[in-house]
Parts: C-alpha cells; sequence; structure tokens
C-alpha cells in the first residue's frame, strides 16, 4: 500500500513535461535570441518597398496612397479599386475564406491594370517582385475589373427592335 501511495506521489506532485518542450543550454546555439542586426534590416527593407508600391498602386489607381498604410481601410480601398462591395472585408475575416478572397482580390487587382491571371498569381506567389512591378511600372489603371461585364459586353447585348 506504501507503494502505491509514493507511486501516487510521485506521479501527481512532479512537474510534469510539457509536449514538446525542449531543455535548453547555455551553449553557443542561436536558440532563444533575438534576431540580429540584418535581419532587422532586410525586414525594414522590404517593408518600404512594400508600402512604397502599394501606394503607388493606390495612386495609380485614383485614390490616396496615404490609405495603404491604414489596417482595414487599406482592403475597403482595394475592394473599391478592384470593383468588389465593401463587405468582402467581413469575408476577410473569416478563417479559411480569407484565401480564397485574397486570391479572388489578388487576380482582380491584376485584371484591374490590363495584366492577366498569370501576373495575379505572381502577385501572390512572388509580392516582393510583382508588386513593384505593378506599381513602378508602365501599368495603367483600366478600371475596376469586377465591376465590369468584360471586354465587349456592350457590344454583344441584343439590341432592341
Amino acid at each position: 500500500m506504501n507503494l502505491l501511495i509514493e507511486v501516487t506521489r510521485t506521479v501527481l506532485l512532479r512537474p510534469a513535461p510539457l509536449l514538446a518542450q525542449v531543455e535548453y543550454s547555455y551553449s553557443s546555439s542561436a536558440q532563444g535570441h533575438a534576431p540580429g542586426p540584418v535581419f532587422w534590416i532586410f525586414y525594414l527593407a522590404f517593408t518600404i518597398l512594400m508600402i512604397a508600391a502599394w501606394w503607388k498602386i493606390f495612386t495609380k489607381a485614383g485614390q490616396p496612397g496615404w490609405a495603404c498604410i491604414i489596417p482595414i481601410y487599406n482592403l475597403y480601398v482595394w475592394c473599391k479599386i478592384v470593383g468588389r462591395p465593401w463587405w468582402w472585408i467581413l469575408l476577410m475575416l473569416i478563417p479559411f475564406v480569407n484565401f480564397i478572397i485574397l486570391i479572388i482580390l489578388v487576380i482582380d487587382l491584376a485584371k484591374s491594370f490590363g495584366k492577366g491571371v498569370g501576373f495575379g498569381i505572381g502577385l501572390l506567389l512572388l509580392p516582393i517582385i510583382f508588386f513593384p512591378i505593378l506599381g513602378f511600372g508602365s501599368a495603367q489603371y483600366q478600371g475596376p475589373a469586377a465591376g465590369s461585364l468584360g471586354p465587349g459586353a456592350a457590344t454583344s447585348r441584343p439590341q432592341p427592335v
């Protein structure tokens, strides 16, 4: 009986290691240290490049450039640029749905600037390359891609007799 009590005390009173808990040794490993200055320099350069690219995209579309740095409002302006309704911002708050909405918005952004779906996929997969190309390149804003019926829509309707 004493053995059972001793085992119960040992199991219940001893702190149990958490799942995937790692014991760190105080050696020269980099685990547990903050990122170094090289990381922060690249992070700052990436952030400045992306803000500048989005700023140019917004100004090309006739919107205020500063809108790209305001959270939530930048999504509203983005939806306005591509011709989607404002309530798509609410869809961006739903997990997993937001990925689909993001893909649609990026492809619509490419189409709004006269680019194809392939360029939209590039915007999605390699944003550090394609957003500056869209912002600083020669692409001109063609109007909202989702707000129209596409090219030739006016001529394809039957005329009344």
